[in-house]
């Protein structure tokens, strides 16, 4: 077994853009994660026109791929090296949720992530499982380059729509943040699912290298050809193909159908553009073969208030908390870029412990920080849940017999500074437990940058390290804690937003679903053409905890 010694320099204060602020000297195996970087170029999904390869399928994964070993920790501790790899009957393909054929070295992440012990929370319904299938046997006759495409695109271009083709597309612009862009198109393939359309992913400036493909043989990126490509960016509720534009000026008829119509379901929408939420409007759009779509907002919670697709949704998904999770870990696989990132950092300081605790922390205050009351609410909602343990400043050393149990604290912020007061914490005194508690965090990059690589790669990375610990602490309004908790199937504790810099008392609470909230939802009955109380309509539909106005899937008894 190959070795290799890795020396990180001892925490201190800093403020750079750089990864090394960890402490201690870490042991660790080469395995095939390691080699994730040195992939060439044709193991990296790119699009260059209609001939870019992408996830190649094989006749299964063989035997001795990274698919079927894995490194099992001695149970000794921290003290101690992996042992020798064992056989692991490991379901990869996670209940059948995921399609088996890829080639796995082209994306690791596809069939690794069950190894660091996240499978799903239940079982996936038999036909969302069917439902899948069926998708990508549509996707694969539809997607990219195929003639059909060539068909509706040359309709698309000329403007004139004959009907004729099997296939109608729904297009996701890249927009806004990265937890937002994971929720967005969570929720747009969902839409897609339920109206038949085949989802084209925009790849923006950097999704090529953040997702892998999800679905077999046809890629699900826009390629650069695309007629309207330029002007996706450009879109918005003035553009004349705006769909709440198009109502406003009472330019839609049943009789003319449009080659394409833009959904501006951002924040900011207004009142016409909800009305992509009502039956009727569905039944209209159902007719355009190209939908082009921008969205900021988990928008799922409110179609399963749209009637038509209420017993669709109900088979899908019998326990309506799990929709994020299922399609979330079906859609959403890191590159190998970004899983080597995830592997070498759980291998190094998570995945020794004997429980890994997330705290992800997200401040929207105008100033830096850190912030004290902040890191007072930190501290109360981990000890009040006993999430943590309290220390003990009166002593110098708690003495207690046998193995001590350990603790690995994964935080996320923007900032390094509630990491190092939390460290400090647990250096200067002893728990009163006896337990070990060691706190790690990978990066501060002290500002979100949206456009820049390395930082989205990072911030998907931790996300996707969130994801893998067993209870998980999370900040008020923040999408970024949202896709953790949805991938990892984990109800958190969420902080309460402070207000006036005060920490809230309580200062947390449990989460009732794993699922995002919907930020910006309608309040509008459709039928009867007036505003209604939407969080009250379903036992499913309820309001978010973190923000009064949102609304959440929770379970069938709506508990």
């Amino acid at each position: 077994m190959e070795f290799y010694q890795i020396r990180t320099a001892p925490v201190k204060p800093s403020h750079s853009n750089t990864d090394e602020d960890l402490a201690g000297t870490i042991r660790f195996r080469k395995n095939a994660n390691d080699d994730a970087e040195e992939l060439s170029e044709r193991d990296t999904q790119r699009v260059e026109g209609c001939q870019h390869q992408i996830d190649p399928p094989s006749d299964g994964v063989s035997d001795e791929s990274p698919a079927t070993l894995f490194q099992v920790k001695n149970s000794q501790g921290f003290g101690n090296d992996f042992s020798d790899p064992v056989r692991l009957p490991e379901d990869k393909l996670l209940g059948g949720l995921l399609a088996d054929g890829f080639d796995a070295k082209t994306c690791f992440s596809r069939y690794q992530s069950v190894m660091y012990g996240k499978g799903l929370s239940e079982k996936p319904s038999s036909y969302l499982i069917s439902k899948l299938r069926n998708y990508e046997a549509l996707h694969k006759q539809c997607g990219p380059c195929t003639a059909a495409y060539n068909k509706t695109l040359e309709e698309l271009k000329s403007g004139h729509f004959s009907g004729s083709s099997p296939c109608k597309y729904v297009v996701w612009i890249s927009f806004s943040g990265l937890g937002n862009r994971i929720l967005t198109l969570a929720s747009a393939f969902l839409y897609a699912l339920l109206t038949d359309r085949v989802l084209l992913v925009d790849p923006g400036v950097d999704m090529i290298d953040l997702f892998c493909e999800p679905f077999p043989d046809v890629s699900w990126f826009l390629p650069p050809h695309f007629p309207l490509k330029s002007q996706l960016q450009n879109f918005n509720q003035e553009s004349s193909q705006c769909y709440g534009k198009m109502l406003k000026n009472k330019s839609i008829t049943n009789s003319t159908v449009p080659s394409y119509v833009y959904l501006h379901l951002a924040h900011d929408y207004d009142d016409q553009d909800k009305l992509f939420f009502c039956d009727e409007d569905q039944s209209f759009l159902q007719k355009v073969p190209w939908l082009i779509m921008k969205t900021d907002n988990y928008f799922v919670p409110s179609l399963f208030l749209i009637p038509s697709f209420e017993q669709e949704l109900s088979d899908l998904f019998p326990n309506k908390e799990t929709v994020f999770h299922f399609l979330g870990r079906y859609l959403f696989h890191p590159t190998n870029r970004v899983w080597g990132l995830v592997t070498r950092y759980y291998e190094a300081y998570l995945s020794r412990a004997d429980e890994r605790v997330g705290i992800q922390i997200r401040v929207f205050d105008t100033e830096p920080g850190p912030f004290q009351h902040v890191f007072d609410q930190i501290l109360a909602c981990s000890m009040k849940e006993n999430l943590l343990p309290d220390v003990n400043q009166k002593e110098d050393i708690i003495s207690s017999e046998g193995k001590h149990r350990s603790k690995a604290v994964f935080m996320t912020s923007l900032s390094a500074g509630y990491f190092e007061t939390v460290r400090d914490m647990y250096w200067e005194y002893p728990t009163v437990t006896g337990e070990e508690v060691c706190i790690y965090q990978p990066s501060h990059e002290g500002y979100q940058q949206t456009e820049k690589q390395m930082h989205n790669q990072k911030a998907w990375a931790e996300m996707y390290l969130l994801s893998l610990t067993d209870v998980l602490i999370t900040s008020s309004w923040s999408t970024f804690g949202y896709v953790a908790q949805g991938l990892g199937g984990i109800k958190p504790w969420i902080l309460y937003k402070p207000e006036n810099r005060t920490a809230p008392d309580p200062p947390c609470q449990r989460a009732m679903s794993m699922e995002p909230c919907f930020h910006a939802p309608p309040f509008y009955d459709c039928k009867a053409k007036r505003g209604i109380d939407t969080g009250a309509l379903v036992p499913h539909v309820r309001y978010c905890e973190d923000m009064s106005w949102g609304l959440k899937l929770v379970d069938n008894n709506g508990s």
